[in-house]
């Protein structure tokens, strides 16, 4: 008997550190002194957030909430973190402060790429921002600020001056900003106390704000306390708006939160506001003879409404406008734009500006369709969301797979691409991972192997954790993450029980080589250098000029 109940003792041990490793971010040494079991609907209600959901919904949630104990002075998370998980503090004291970026200006809520300058003034020291793009431009504007020794960050939870602690206590939820946004941590959380916290994934997060209105507007509420003002702030469009006109606009704009594929607006609906957009992608598109082509995009800090709002004679939306991914909004009403646009004249000239370029790319993109078509295979194919893609010119490539030896004997003969994809003109959209703005590979890992590196935008997969379950590499909407078999079996104390006496496969990804200092072997081991690395539209485009020229 006593034999027959030693695997099962295994078993509890190895669920045991299962559980753990899925919820743990800094493996064995994490200052958590102790980690609850999965919960039932039961032990989910006695914490408040969870009140307004039935049991069904709380049996699909449990898997993705958990309750730790931390231990005083042990750090949750770090600057720079990227984290799939919200924390609500049930017990204790968490301190949340800046220590990472005391002598850099942090990335600001806009695309640095794709929003410049244009026609703002120039800095004191006489230096035109006019050929800088937004995020240069700031760098140098903080410099000449006398408050440089603020800090914005765009996923700033709060507004925070070096030194300065704020502390949060039972009740408050933090966090959820960029979890659910996929963006960076941009504070450091310690447990000031031991303390007693609920860990929500971002499955769970974005189940119970589609599921309750009320913990939805908890959730911004906390967005419109502690950031909304610094992004409206830090946003272009507003650069010389005083302090008091943008927190009395912070108080009056609505927080739209839009999912993959939903149409937010249609061609000629009523325009009665601005939107900009604070995450995610949306998709321009119009009316052309019996369909529609796509004329832009819109990421992160831009606008769309301002030219139906300043021209007259418009009475209808120009464009329709989709949501590519999960997508956030600001919703500026029309009665306060134009209160705004009257006081601030400067913001009116830049929406003027912007709606003239946005006009010029749409007849532009209308007259070249070969540009309508790269931004649709763009958005339909996942390049939007890319910060590195592998693409490789077919007329130089030969095949020799030089690039797919490297990678593999840069990872234990283990290749973490595959030579096919999608093409266009003359290239190969690789198989490679694309680093996405939002992984949703991330999304319902039963173990939280695959995260974020912490190292720019790099996912990795942590092969001490995979399972090889393959969720990962069914969510990928690109086709960039392969299994392999190991050549090894799984003891009969694996869990999932399905696992046992079962060959042990992996789940394989590119990394981009982040460990290595010589960056990734696909382009540096390619003997014709026609393996590229862009990471945007813009970058791709312009490679595609250079090689038809």
């Amino acid at each position: 008997m006593e034999d027959k109940q030693l695997p099962v003792d295994l078993v509890a041990q190895e669920r045991a550190r299962l559980f753990e490793d899925r919820w743990s971010a800094y493996g064995a040494h994490t200052g958590i002194l102790d980690f609850s079991e999965q919960l039932s609907p039961q032990d989910m209600r006695r914490y408040e957030m969870f009140a307004p959901y039935d049991d069904a919904l709380l049996e699909k949630l449990s898997p993705d909430v958990a309750v730790a104990t931390w231990k005083a002075d042990a750090v949750l998370f770090e600057e720079g973190s990227y984290l799939d998980l919200a924390f609500f503090v049930v017990e204790g004291t968490v301190d949340v402060f800046l220590e990472k970026h005391r002598d850099t200006a942090a990335q600001p809520i806009f695309d640095a790429s794709r929003v410049t300058w244009e026609g703002l003034p120039r800095l004191e020291n006489g230096e035109n921002l006019d050929a800088k793009t937004v995020f240069l431009g700031q760098v140098e504007r903080l410099k000449e600020k006398s408050d440089a020794g603020v800090t914005y960050l765009s996923t700033m939870d709060f507004d925070l001056p070096f030194g300065h602690v704020v502390h949060l206590g039972p009740g408050e939820i933090f966090g959820e900003i960029g979890a659910l946004n996929g963006w960076p941590q941009s504070v450091t959380a310690r447990a000031a106390t031991e303390c007693t916290l609920v860990q929500i994934r971002v499955p769970a997060l974005r189940a119970m704000k589609q599921q309750s209105a009320a913990f939805n507007e908890r959730v911004d509420a906390t967005y419109r306390a502690r950031t909304l003002a610094t992004h409206l702030a830090s946003t272009p469009l507003f650069y010389g708006a005083d302090q008091a006109s943008i927190d009395e606009l912070a108080k009056r704009v609505s927080l739209v939160s839009c999912s993959p594929g939903e149409v937010v607006i249609r061609q000629g609906d009523p325009v009665g506001a601005l939107y900009l957009v604070r995450s995610g992608f949306l998709k321009l598109s119009q009316a052309m003879g019996a369909g529609d082509i796509v004329v832009s995009y819109l990421s992160k800090g831009m606008t769309c409404g301002e030219v139906e709002l300043l021209i007259e004679g418009l009475d209808g939306w120009q464009n329709t406008l989709t949501s590519v991914g999960f997508t956030e909004l600001v919703e500026i009403k029309r009665d306060d734009f134009l209160a705004l646009t009257g006081r601030f004249p400067a913001i009116q000239n830049r929406l003027w500006r912007a709606a003239v370029a946005r006009i010029k790319e749409s007849g532009h993109t209308r007259q070249h369709l070969d540009k309508a078509d790269l931004i649709e295979f763009s958005l339909a194919k996942g390049l939007v969301q890319g910060n590195s893609i592998l693409v490789i010119d077919l007329d130089v490539c030969t095949r020799c797979d030089d690039c797919v030896r490297g990678c593999a004997s840069t990872h234990g003969d283990r290749p973490r691409f595959v030579r096919e994809g999608e093409k266009y003109d003359n290239f190969l959209v690789a198989r490679s991972c694309y680093h996405c703005e939002d992984p949703v590979c991330l999304i319902g890992c039963p173990t939280g192997a695959i995260r974020r590196a912490n190292v720019g935008e790099v996912v990795e997969i942590d092969d001490n954790l995979c399972i090889g379950c393959g969720n990962c590499a069914k969510k990928c909407p690109y086709d960039a993450i392969v299994m392999h078999d190991t050549g090894t079996m799984w003891p009969e104390t694996a869990l999932p029980e399905w696992l046992r006496g079962r060959p042990r496969q992996l789940a394989s990804k590119c990394d981009l080589c982040h460990t290595s200092e010589a960056g990734p072997a696909c382009v540096n081991n390619c003997p014709h250098a026609c393996a590229f690395r862009v990471s945007s539209i813009e970058e791709f485009q312009e490679l595609l000029a250079v090689e038809r020229a």
